[in-house]
């Protein structure tokens, strides 16, 4: 919202130049859009990563659980100080085949910084990435039967 805030003042300064008025409008109305946003995100109280027997689910990384029998492996990755746990998915379960061509690129880019298609992005999340990396490999390589007391055992404050 800071961001937003110097687009919209710079917008304001442009109403009393000789700038097109349009411009000006245009940028007020774009970044202001930045608040109601920023303020909905900030307020936003649901979990943002969920993990149970079933598998785990990150809203902003996919719309639905990702079953722990799909998951092969996990590894941290940190880029630009931001964390992120890497999910690598068998190649025919990978969502970006349903995709568009501009989305399967995105996932080209993905790839060539060291990351996955499925990635939990940590930033917003007080988590040590390397702990929930040594959780998720845990639950994929657990028996069903034994994942509700792994995730009780590792999840259990000590």
């Amino acid at each position: 919202m800071l961001l937003c805030s110097i687009f919209v003042v710079l917008g304001i300064w442009l109403l009393t130049t000789d700038a097109p008025r349009w411009v000006s409008w245009l940028g007020i109305g774009f970044f202001g859009l930045g608040y109601p946003v920023g303020t909905y995100n900030l307020l936003d109280r649901r979990p943002q990563i969920i993990i149970n027997t079933i598998g785990v689910f990150d809203r902003t990384a996919h719309n639905e659980f990702i079953n722990w029998e799909l998951i092969q492996d996990a590894y941290p990755i940190s880029i630009s100080g931001q964390e992120f746990v890497c999910l690598v998915i068998d190649e025919q379960f990978k969502p970006s085949h349903k995709q568009s061509r501009f989305k399967r690129n995105v996932v080209r880019w993905n790839e060539a910084l060291g990351a996955q298609e499925l990635n939990l992005n940590l930033s917003q999340v007080k988590v040590d990435a390397v702990k929930l990396t040594y959780l998720i490999v845990a639950m994929i390589q657990a028996e069903v039967d034994h994942r509700e007391q792994l995730l009780k055992t590792l999840l259990s404050p000590a």
